[in-house]
């Protein structure tokens, strides 16, 4: 799983950031990404990288702010135009739809593909047999939501040395084993599961959180997971600033990360008035919480492997 930042800015486009996206990348899970808020020109962002349009299978919409929003219909005709024709489902608060159909429909612009659109409310928005995603409003000036993301348990590793010794031949009793169930061989032998395969793996969780302050349902969200994306839009200074528009400051998000529980911090949705020059004494806000913090920058990727969240680009 990886993590791909193609905006960071908030409110509006920068010279060093864009507008908010956040790009969960599935390639090795399920073969597509998921792709959280789509600002303006996200897709001139991922003309940057090596997404696929048409490997994007879930967006997520935290809120209808504009710097959230405006890239959507030109990413959802240009998906079509390319010869997108997977399914693509949407998932996002009130409102979302309305706007949708009327910006497709007085633009024109029709999409080849089945296009879902889900208005949400708290709680489990999507699950399936690898993944649930659950929804909680946050605090925002207006109705926003923040997203955790949960791998299902993995199935634990098979163990073929084992089998073999055993003389388990290869095929389908080598999958039942692995699922869990016990076999029996051509000659009797009964080999069990749990003798042939190890624990059962934890699956990730990534929670990304849209505009708020600091609230209660962002701890709630955020509880153990792997990776929070918390916004961090103010600093210690303009801690009042960020009150008053329904923000977080870079401690806020590390309070949250911290009385949730949670293994790392990526900061996002970074105001215009910090240059790159300032983003240092941003961390040094926050160097003594005792967990890996990052301030995120447009086109920055992040791995996460064995349990260890590593910047690869």
């Amino acid at each position: 799983m990886q993590l791909l930042f193609l905006g960071t800015g908030a409110g509006m486009p920068s010279k060093q950031r864009n507008t908010t996206s956040t790009v969960l990348k599935l390639l090795e899970e399920r073969g597509t990404f998921w792709m959280f808020d789509c600002g303006e020109a996200t897709q001139h962002q991922i003309l940057h990288t090596t997404l696929k349009p048409r490997k994007l299978e879930k967006l997520f919409i935290t809120h209808l702010h504009g710097d959230h929003i405006y890239g959507l219909p030109g990413l959802l005709g240009s998906r079509s135009f390319l010869g997108g024709d997977e399914p693509l489902t949407i998932y996002g608060p009130t409102g979302l739809k309305n706007w949708i159909d009327v910006t497709l429909a007085v633009s024109k612009t029709h999409v080849k593909y089945p296009l879902t659109i889900i208005e949400i409310e708290e709680g489990t928005v999507f699950e399936d047999e690898q993944f649930i995603v659950e929804a909680k409003l946050l605090e925002h000036v207006m109705p926003c939501y923040g997203y955790s993301v949960k791998q299902k348990a993995l199935a634990p590793e098979l163990y073929i040395e084992k089998t073999d010794a055993l003389g388990v031949p290869r095929g389908p009793l080598l999958r039942q084993l692995k699922e869990g169930n016990d076999v029996v061989l051509s000659n009797g032998t009964i080999v069990k599961s749990e003798e042939v395969t190890g624990e059962v793996r934890e699956g990730f969780k990534v929670t990304i959180l849209g505009d708020t302050k600091y609230c209660e349902n962002s701890i709630q969200l955020s509880e153990k997971a792997d990776i929070v994306v918390h916004e961090g839009t103010f600093d210690i200074e303009t801690a009042e600033l960020a009150r008053l528009y329904g923000h977080s400051t870079i401690v806020d998000a590390a309070e949250v990360c911290q009385n949730a529980y949670a293994k790392n911090l990526v900061v996002n949705h970074i105001s215009a008035r910090f240059l790159s020059s300032d983003l240092s004494n941003m961390l040094t806000q926050v160097k003594h919480y005792p967990f890996p913090i990052y301030i995120a920058e447009d086109l920055a990727e992040y791995s996460f492997v064995n349990g260890l969240l590593t910047k690869c680009k």
